[in-house]
């Protein structure tokens, strides 16, 4: 039963163009965002790491060792099991720093570009064999469905395909910051398919050659020593090895580490893996006994590893072996593709670039592309090249076994990123040179070259490695001593500076960060004059672009927490493209950070604070509590009702609370992080100032608004040092008392007031005698003579005399208002405004106006005479100082409904806008210092509220002339006439004063 070459062809290119067609619908939208961002898409996606080995290799080994095929399996099933604590913490940095291969965290954790390119050239050398096993199982699969086909001419077919794809998946453009979700979902895809399939084999294998389970069962009664040949190596063979080379593979092998970390769509998908991928793996290890079964059945004998396409060969079934041969197709070219895209990277970041500046181009992203496509061609023909080398010399199980050694010597590192702040490179360059080493020597060279090494011990051991028997025993001695000598360097040793800042970064318990560091730059414009010239003028910009909306900033930037977010975010971005050592170099010597080394406590508070905030739900226990704590004086601080300032040793704003946003009328959000400087006006002069001066205690007078406010200030150092002299910043209280002072101003005006009444009651005292004197005598000449002279001269004595009268009772009224209660009598708007005319007429140093009293002598109110006139007073000298010589004020009145409606209008300046929305609160006159308090308005105001009036101002009148009108609406005063009785029928109404 053989297959043309055009048909198998056809198959395999078909195969390949439906793999990319996913991919491309994808990427055009045509798949649903709910698919492509799904748990079970992720978890498909991990099934890359089911090779051709799970299809082949697997059923070879379980042939010839038995249950330890397992080992496969439940290896990575267990790291998978642990993902929160194991995979969790790795996918959370090479997200945040956006770390896109084992290459980038390592150099990334130990600081230093010789890791990064350690690491790629020692993952290229160890991966090889397992990239030679997938070319090798399609070849060999390819010619036993067509013997007469070249193995040779065959593979290299297919690499040229793969290399094709490979370019077409992850090498179509640059992109850092987009997930390539087709990629994804092609290799989720292509894991269904393989499931499907091997199952499909597995089933029909079942029921046709074995009947069924019930067939099944029975034959193994039969044949007991199938199950012995099961058990038997289990008990001899190294199964605890197997499995710990597969659960490093987990997070070492290239394709895993990219479709775990660097292409997670969903972060919390890792969840659902941690119980979906062991599932799949039991899926697809179902098939593997029955197949091996199904062999010893049909007394096949041929090679074990290729009894998925031989038990169907047997049975004459041609779509079975078709089955079997997408099975293995998928399997093998769904790791090729993805382990090529994840080495060029690496090999991209940490070899090309560092050694090659080429990176300075103009065109950089297309400069990038094309390296990336040169070596992913390059990665899959040495791939080729080993597999040309290794051909028909070793199975698929010895290849494979291969490369899952090579990268456990990576696990001594990783334990370093996560767990050990201690390690340094110096260890991790050690014990991977001495483990790859013993891998190197002990089993790829005699592998390659086909010699074995006698190694005699006294009492130890004496035999030659490697065998079949103690592969096994290199692999855990490689892994031994790559432990023992990372551990003594790295204890031995001491850790750059930037090393032990990336330990603090990912140690999964480090909540603080050592510095709060100083940027030599001012804004954030100026990251893009320091980029171009590394990056080139148009890639800066754009990164700088890139970077600020990331971080939702503008260009006009300038606050330095905001910088130092921009910088870090910059350098991550840059990580993503150019690998996180170049992109390390670059930004500190382009924006480096100044550390000032006698800082002894600079601590980034920001940081602090955002990681608290984002591991607040895992704290538990004594932390949980002083979380709480912390929590608690946060909001207690907060909620003062006194504004609180913090700063750091630089004059960095780290603290703002709610207080002090609405005294100043500054939001946090404007100001933390920024220093004190960037205030705007009064407050940075206000607090600059403040924390020059010596004196713990200020006040100071501000205008805002045009409003002037008084505003205490108090501060105090916070010391955190260990000297009682060193301190890490200053806390500054603030305080509004202008309600105080406003209180003290009424107090004292009341006092004044007080005074001038005493004074006033003398006064009248003293003349009243005199003016009765003065009176007797007029009325005296009246009687005495009755010439019409005299009579007129002492008529014109008596009138004076009672004006004199009234002016000293206006006077003693005026000064003793507020001070009674207010008595509702009626009172005649004429006399009133009259009264208040003839009081300010006495002062002749102001400017004289013309005051028109045009109010109707009938129209009364109910009040309190001396208060109203007090009203009259304050709003006729407000026109008059508002008016030149010439000026005219005219007071009229009408009645309205069950009111009297007084209007006092001028010719005056008019009252700014500003002024007029403010005209009733205290402490507001347009007047020149010293010519007036500013509380004339509100009692005016206080007054018509006592009196259930309402006022309203209009002011100007005129655009061109100006002028003002002040409208007193009062409660009309009725007298109506029934005998002697006087009946008041006026409602009164609620004061509603028009503000």
């Amino acid at each position: 039963m053989d297959f043309s070459v055009a048909q198998l062809f056809g198959i395999g290119v078909g195969y390949l163009l439906l793999f990319f067609l996913v991919a491309y619908l994808t990427e055009q939208g045509y798949i649903p965002a709910r698919i492509v961002r799904h748990p079970a898409t992720y978890v498909l996606s991990l099934g890359v790491f089911a090779s051709a080995w799970a299809i082949y290799g697997a059923v070879g080994f379980a042939h010839d060792f038995g249950y330890n095929f397992l080992a496969y399996y439940l290896g990575i099933s267990g790291a998978f099991m642990l993902a929160p604590i194991i995979l969790a913490p790795i996918l959370k940095l090479t997200q945040t720093y956006q770390l896109g291969s084992l290459a980038d965290l390592l150099s990334f954790r130990y600081r230093s570009p010789v890791v990064g390119a350690v690491v790629t050239i020692t993952m290229l050398v160890g991966i090889m064999p397992l990239l030679a096993l997938q070319i090798q199982a399609v070849a060999d699969a390819i010619h036993i469905l067509n013997e007469d086909t070249s193995p040779e001419m065959l593979a290299f077919a297919f690499v040229v395909l793969i290399i094709m794809f490979a370019i077409l998946f992850g090498a179509r453009h640059i992109s850092t910051r987009e997930k390539h979700e087709g990629l994804v979902v092609a290799i989720a895809f292509e894991s269904l398919v393989k499931l499907v399939g091997f199952l499909l084999v597995g089933g029909i294998i079942l029921f046709d050659v074995f009947g069924g389970p019930s067939g099944l069962n029975n034959w193994l009664e039969d044949h007991p020593e199938q199950l012995v040949s099961l058990y038997q190596p289990l008990e001899e063979g190294p199964w605890r090895a197997l499995v710990a080379a597969f659960f490093v593979a987990s997070v070492a092998m290239p394709h895993m580490f990219h479709m775990a970390f660097t292409e997670n769509l969903n972060p919390r998908a890792i969840l659902t893996a941690s119980w979906g991928l062991p599932l799949y793996l039991f899926l697809i290890a179902l098939p593997v006994l029955i197949i091996v079964w199904a062999a010893a059945k049909l007394n096949i004998f041929s090679n074990p590893e290729y009894f998925t396409l031989l038990v169907p060969q047997a049975m004459e079934s041609k779509w079975l072996a078709i089955l079997g041969f997408a099975a293995g197709l998928s399997a093998a070219s769904g790791v090729i593709i993805v382990c090529t895209l994840s080495l060029s990277a690496m090999f991209l970041n940490h070899l090309v670039l560092p050694m090659a500046p080429f990176y300075r181009r103009t065109n950089l992203y297309s400069w990038l592309l094309w390296m990336r496509r040169l070596l992913i061609t390059a990665i899959v023909l040495v791939s080729y090249l080993f597999y040309v080398v290794m051909q028909n010399k070793h199975t698929l199980s010895e290849l494979g076994f291969l490369a899952f050694v090579a990268t456990m010597q990576f696990v001594p590192g990783l334990f370093g990123v996560l767990l050990w702040p201690k390690a340094n490179k110096d260890g991790f360059l050690a014990g991977l040179a001495a483990g790859i080493s013993v891998w190197l020597f002990g089993l790829l060279l005699p592998v390659l070259l086909g010699i074995q090494i006698h190694i005699s011990a006294p009492l130890l051991i004496n035999d030659l490695f490697p065998t079949p028997n103690n592969s096994y025993m290199v692999a855990t001695f490689a892994i031994f001593i790559n432990s023992t000598i990372f551990g003594i360097v790295s204890m031995l040793t001491e850790s750059s500076p930037a090393e032990k800042q990336a330990a603090e970064t990912c140690n999964v318990d480090n909540l603080r960060r050592p510095q709060r560091w100083e940027l030599s730059i001012s804004s954030a414009r100026e990251f893009v004059g320091r980029l171009a010239k590394p990056l080139g003028a148009s890639t800066a910009r754009r990164e700088v672009e890139l970077a600020l909306n990331d971080l939702a900033m503008s260009l006009d930037e300038t606050r330095p927490y905001a910088l130092r977010r921009l910088r870090d975010q910059l350098e991550s971005n840059l990580s993503g493209l150019l690998g996180p050592s170049v992109a390390h170099e670059i930004m500190n010597t382009s924006v480096p950070y100044v550390i000032h080394t006698n800082d002894t406590s600079g601590q980034d508070i920001h940081f602090i604070e955002s990681r608290l905030e984002e591991y607040h739900d895992k704290l538990t226990g004594l932390a949980g509590e002083l979380d709480s704590l912390r929590r608690f004086h946060r909001q207690t601080l907060q909620d003062l009702p006194v504004g609180v300032c913090s700063l750091g040793s630089d004059g960095e704003v780290l603290g703002w609370n709610s207080a002090l946003e609405t005294i100043t009328r500054i939001s946090p959000d404007q100001i933390l992080g920024s220093q004190i400087s960037h205030l705007p006006q009064p407050w940075n002069q206000v607090f600059s100032q403040f924390i020059d001066v010596d004196s713990r205690n200020q006040q100071i007078e501000v205008e805002l608004d045009g409003v002037q406010r008084w505003i205490s200030l108090h501060k105090a150092a916070i010391g955190l040092g260990k000297s009682k002299q060193a301190h890490s910043g200053q806390v500054v209280v603030v305080e509004d008392t202008t309600e105080i002072k406003m209180l003290e101003h009424h107090v004292a005006h009341n006092e004044r007031l007080a005074s001038v009444g005493k004074l006033a009651a003398g006064v009248a005292h003293e003349i009243g005698n005199p003016i009765t004197g003065i009176a007797c005598l007029a009325q005296n000449l009246r009687y005495d003579s009755e010439a019409p002279a005299i009579l007129e001269s002492a008529d014109q004595i008596l009138d004076q005399t009672k004006r004199i009268t009234r002016i000293v009772q206006s006077l003693v009224s005026f000064s003793h208002s507020g001070t009674t209660e207010v008595a509702m009598e009626p009172v005649y708007v004429h006399e009133c405004v009259q009264e208040a005319i003839d009081l300010l007429s006495l002062n002749k140093e102001v400017t004289q106006v013309a005051f028109t009293n045009l109010a109707d002598a009938s129209h009364c109110v109910k009040g309190d005479q001396q208060r109203l006139t007090q009203v009259f007073i304050n709003l006729l000298s407000n026109a008059r100082d508002a008016m030149n010589i010439d000026g005219e004020v005219k007071i009229l009145s009408h009645e309205k409904d069950h009111t009297i409606v007084i209007e006092v209008e001028d010719n005056g300046s008019g009252i700014p806008p500003d002024v007029l929305k403010r005209i009733y609160e205290p402490f507001v006159t347009t007047k020149d210092p010293g010519k007036g308090t500013g509380l004339g308005m509100s009692l005016v105001y206080s007054i018509i509220e006592e009196h259930y009036g309402q006022i309203t101002i209009q002011s100007p009148l005129d655009s061109e002339n100006g002028g003002t009108r002040v409208t007193i609406t009062l409660p009309r005063y009725t007298l109506l006439s029934e005998g002697n009785t006087t009946v008041d029928h006026e409602e009164q109404h609620e004061p509603h004063p028009d503000r």
